[in-house]
């Protein structure tokens, strides 16, 4: 792909800056994930400028307190991959809005499909009785404890597998977390993929060159499978990278459709 590109040299940079000081951070008692992260709209936790922030985020620690270097490496390592050659088609200006977008899409998408669950668990509790402030007081406690205490009860004949059901659904979506350039990296895969559809791609765990106008829409499904199965292979907001694809076919349709002259994104 040849020499890095200056804007996706500095989202690199930044990126990994933010994944540096979430750990020095952390190990001084401070949480940026808590401040930058994206949450949920509902959940106090959440701030506007966390659209935004989050894609500047990745995940730092295992459950045993390992450091995670694989969302950062394989994010990063992407971002140079294709959005180099899109970079110096495009120009700068023109590259980091289009990154820009298609990471705040990707959380729109992300936190429309979190507010689905929600609200689908939400109208099922509120027939059993809940009010909406109990809801928000038992999604805001431990799961565990919660569903210890929901299913010590009986809920208009409901089966207690189906309570804990119906809660995990509320309760992951509240109490979601997104982090990562996943979604901004999706919506750049489906960029390079309609500037490159022949170019040659291939997965590491499967070493078949796939034409990227294949190989892309390939990834795509799979995160729709898994986004609506139980199938997940880790904790992977698979709706985000969804969404960042979609905003950015939306942007790359856009400007087919209005040719707009390429010398108004150098002012």
């Amino acid at each position: 792909m040849g020499r890095i590109s200056e804007t996706v040299k500095h989202l690199i940079i930044i990126n990994a800056l933010f994944w540096v000081a979430t750990i020095v951070l952390r190990k001084s008692g401070i949480d940026l994930d808590a401040i930058l992260a994206l949450h949920f709209p509902l959940n106090d936790t959440f701030k506007p400028w966390q659209v935004i922030t989050h894609m500047f985020m990745h995940a730092t620690f295992t459950a045993n307190g390992g450091i995670i270097f694989a969302h950062i490496l394989f994010n990063m390592f992407g971002l140079w991959m294709f959005g180099t050659p899109l970079e110096q088609m495009w120009g700068r200006n023109k590259f980091l809005f289009f990154y820009i977008f298609a990471g705040v899409g990707s959380a729109i998408v992300y936190t429309a499909f979190n507010f689905y669950q929600f609200f689908q668990a939400s109208e099922i509790m509120h027939g059993l009785g809940f009010s909406n402030d109990q809801i928000k007081a038992l999604l805001s406690l431990p799961h565990d404890q919660v569903v210890s205490t929901l299913n010590s009860g009986v809920y208009d004949g409901l089966r207690l597998d189906r309570i804990q059901e119906i809660y995990d659904e509320g309760y992951f979506a509240f109490n979601s977390v997104a982090v990562g350039a996943s979604g901004a990296l999706y919506g750049i895969l489906v960029a390079f993929a309609m500037m490159f559809p022949n170019a040659e791609l291939m997965l590491i765990f499967l070493p078949i060159p796939i034409k990227a106008k294949y190989f892309v829409p390939i990834l795509i499904l799979g995160d729709l499978f898994f986004g609506f199965t139980q199938y997940s292979i880790g904790p992977i907001a698979h709706f985000a990278h969804v969404g960042g694809a979609l905003f950015g076919f939306i942007m790359m349709w856009y400007w087919k459709r209005n040719q707009f002259n390429k010398n108004r994104w150098d002012k």
